[in-house]
């Protein structure tokens, strides 16, 4: 798999965090939709996002 496929930001106008219903922003850095209610990160993987709070980074 790979991280380097181009993520479409237009879908953030769509995806909000599945945990909190909150919006998300974009980590370009790490490949991750960021979901600062929640303080979890969810991964993109091939350009299409992972929005699976099992799959999610817990964040500091």
């Amino acid at each position: 798999m790979s991280d380097t496929v181009e993520f479409d930001r237009r879908m953030l106008e769509a995806l909000v965090c599945p945990e909190t219903r909150a919006p998300l922003s974009f980590d370009s850095a790490k490949c991750e939709l960021v979901s600062k209610a929640a303080h979890l990160a969810y991964p993109i993987r091939d350009g299409i996002p992972i929005m699976l709070v099992d799959e999610a980074r817990k964040l500091d």
